[in-house]
C-alpha cells in the first residue's frame, strides 16, 4: 500500500489520478532523490477530484466552459481575482498594479484580468481559464455538494499505510479540512505546496473548522493527529498569499521558501525540490 498520497488543486478538470502518476510521481521521487532519499513511485497514491467540477455534455481536451471577465461574479469570486491581482503586481513587474479608484464589478473584473494577462504565470492561461478557476474554488466553499464529494473522494484516497499527505493550492484546503473532520491516526505529515489556507476572509475565514478569533487575529485548528506540518511556498506564487503559514496555524508549522523559476506555482517543480523530498522523507522515516 501506498505510504503518500497525493492530492491536486486547480486546473485539473480533466485529470485523473493514472494521469497524476505518469508525472507526479517522477517529480516527488526526484525531490527525495535530491534530499538524498528514495521514494518508489508506486508507493505514492491520488486523490483526484477534477471530475467534480466537470460541466456536463462533451467537452474535448482541456476544453472548459465559454467564459470571460463579464462572468465573473460579484462576492468571493472578485474578491480572490483582486487579491491576486494585487499579490501579483507586488511580485511580477509584469503586472499593472490595481488602481484606487472604483470601476464597478465587471469593469473592475475586465481590468483584473487584463491585467494578470501580464504575469509570468499566466501568460498561457486564456481568459476562459481563469474565470473557470475562480468559479471551481468558488463552487467548492459555496455549494456543500461539491465540497461533500471532493472531501469524500480525499477520504476514501486514503490508506492503512498512508503516513505523509502531500497536497497542492486548493488539494491543501481539501486536505486540511479533511484531516481536520476525519483525522487517521497513521498520517503524521502534512506537505502544503502553494497554499492558499492564510488567505484571510477570501480562504482562511470560509474553512471547516473556522479559525478561532483572538486579540491577535485569527489562529487556525491544528489538524488532529499531525506531528509535522511543513509549508512550501516561492515568494513569486501569488496563490499562496499568504506564504507564512505559521503565522496563522501555531508554531508547530514548519514553512519553507523555495525557488521555482518562471512557473512559480508549477506543481512539478514543487514536488521536485529537495526541500519537499526532505519534508516527504521525515515523514517516512
Amino acid at each position: 500500500m501506498a505510504r503518500v498520497l497525493a492530492v491536486h488543486g486547480i486546473h485539473n478538470t480533466f485529470g485523473t489520478a493514472e494521469q497524476m502518476a505518469s508525472t507526479w510521481g517522477p517529480a516527488l521521487a526526484g525531490g527525495v532523490s535530491l534530499a538524498g532519499g528514495k521514494l518508489n513511485v508506486d508507493d505514492v497514491a491520488y486523490a483526484a477530484y477534477g471530475d467534480v467540477f466537470r460541466p456536463p455534455g462533451r467537452y474535448l481536451g482541456d476544453d472548459v466552459p465559454m467564459l470571460s471577465a463579464d462572468d465573473v461574479d460579484d462576492g468571493l469570486e472578485l474578491e480572490l481575482l483582486l487579491a491576486w491581482w494585487a499579490a501579483a503586481a507586488l511580485v511580477d513587474p509584469g503586472v499593472v498594479p490595481p488602481g484606487a479608484r472604483t470601476l464597478g464589478a465587471r469593469a473592475t473584473a475586465r481590468a483584473a484580468v487584463l491585467a494578470l494577462s501580464g504575469s509570468r504565470f499566466l501568460a498561457r492561461v486564456s481568459e476562459r481559464a481563469l474565470v473557470w478557476w475562480l468559479k471551481q474554488v468558488t463552487a467548492y466553499f459555496t455549494d456543500g455538494d461539491v465540497r461533500a464529494a471532493v472531501q469524500a473522494r480525499f477520504i476514501a484516497a486514503i490508506g492503512e499505510d498512508t503516513r505523509v499527505v502531500v497536497a497542492h493550492s486548493l488539494g491543501s484546503v481539501v486536505a486540511y479540512e479533511a484531516l481536520c473532520s476525519h483525522p487517521r491516526p497513521g498520517v503524521s505529515d502534512l506537505v502544503t505546496l502553494g497554499s492558499p489556507l492564510g488567505v484571510a476572509h477570501v480562504v482562511l475565514h470560509r474553512l471547516t473548522p473556522p479559525p478561532i478569533e483572538l486579540a491577535g487575529g485569527p489562529v487556525g485548528i491544528w489538524p488532529g493527529g499531525l506531528t509535522r506540518w511543513v509549508n512550501l511556498a516561492d515568494h513569486g506564487d501569488f496563490v499562496a498569499l499568504q506564504p507564512r503559514l505559521r503565522t496563522v496555524f501555531g508554531d508547530r508549522v514548519t514553512d519553507v521558501m523555495i525557488s521555482n523559476g518562471m512557473h512559480a506555482h508549477q506543481v512539478e517543480r514543487y514536488l521536485s525540490a529537495p526541500e519537499t523530498g526532505a519534508a516527504v522523507m521525515a515523514g517516512l522515516q
